[in-house]
């Protein structure tokens, strides 16, 4: 198709703009696969992105969305041909790259990694780069050997994308897994997923001691700031904490003394440019641990024309685990 169907962000002297527009092939950028895009997802950067609350978008004019599952309809690579199915996520496509919020994407082989074969594009997207990053998380935590023995597990931000998917991986994997949410009436919902006991978010909100008591093995935290120093300071002795949020705040106001008399470990988790070994892992780990039931659980589904209405709502807190976008 010579011009498909966009979401476009626009530079203006007020700010930024965004519309739906008709985008011409030819303006695309480099790359050497040519994807049909035939689902996408709303994350929290791509909340981010669309309402330019936070200068993720580095490039403009710019098609917003951070990640993407389609077909193959040309390719220049050996890695890939005509008719393959593949996933991305990251590399700065929505950021200084365009991205999945069209019908048509040109990316980089290197960037792509194959649809696991017993997944569908939309599961892949129900997964999206939050639930990509809970797996590389989750893969931190245990290199780190924090296993179900071990002890609890915390996960942070339990109702957004990466914790809800977290909670499924901890739980469907043996975890006694502590969920921490700002939203009570989403308890049942977590324990269906897999979650031991639900913590309120006040629990971590006020700040604290640099040592609390010990009482998690693990923490995989997709918030940052107050929250993050606490679970540090209430982390088992050689415990480690997988950080790769900061929905609360890019600040860390703790102190050496958890990393230096308990031997914590923080572990940060960059989910945009992870070699392709480690994604292919990921994602396989994904398609193999992810109960495919909870995953339906925590998903809607919206259209093309949804998607600025549902990056506005996951900043304000109103989605509850993930959101596919049917493009």
């Amino acid at each position: 198709m010579s011009t498909f169907r966009a979401l476009r962000i626009d530079k203006a002297e007020t700010g930024q703009t965004i519309s739906a527009v008709d985008f011409n092939e030819a303006d695309l950028m480099d790359g050497d696969v040519v994807v049909r895009v035939s689902h996408s997802t709303v994350n929290y950067k791509d909340g981010l992105a669309i309402t330019g609350k936070s200068p993720v978008v580095r490039r403009f004019p710019m098609i917003p969305g951070i990640d993407f599952a389609g077909r193959v309809i040309a390719s220049t690579s050996d890695e890939f041909a005509e008719g393959d199915q593949v996933v991305l996520n990251g590399w700065g496509v929505g950021e200084t790259h365009l991205g999945g919020y069209a019908e048509v994407a040109r990316v980089k082989s290197d960037w792509l990694v194959p649809l696991p074969a017993n997944m569908t594009p939309a599961e892949a997207m129900a997964i999206g780069t939050a639930g990509y990053t809970a797996m590389l998380c989750l893969m931190a935590l245990e290199r780190h050997g924090v296993t179900p023995e071990r002890g609890p597990v915390l996960v942070t931000g339990a109702s957004g994308g990466v914790g809800s998917v977290a909670v499924a991986l901890l739980g469907g994997l043996g975890y006694e897994v502590v969920a921490s949410t700002g939203r009570p009436e989403e308890a049942d919902y977590l324990r269906g997923l897999g979650a031991s006991s639900i913590m309120p978010r006040e629990e971590l909100a006020a700040p604290g001691k640099p040592l609390q008591k010990e009482r998690f093995a693990g923490v995989i935290d997709s918030v940052g700031s107050v929250p993050l120093a606490n679970a540090i300071a209430q982390t088992m002795s050689g415990g480690a904490v997988a950080a790769c949020g900061l929905a609360a705040g890019m600040d860390l106001p703790t102190s050496v003394a958890p990393f230096i008399l308990r031997g914590v470990s923080l572990l940060g988790v960059n989910s945009v440019t992870v070699p392709k070994p480690i994604r292919i892992e990921a994602w396989s780990r994904l398609a193999r641990d992810l109960d495919r039931e909870k995953l339906k659980a925590m998903t809607e589904t919206v259209g093309f024309d949804d998607i600025i209405p549902t990056a506005e709502a996951i900043l304000e807190g109103k989605i509850r685990g993930r959101v596919v976008v049917e493009i």
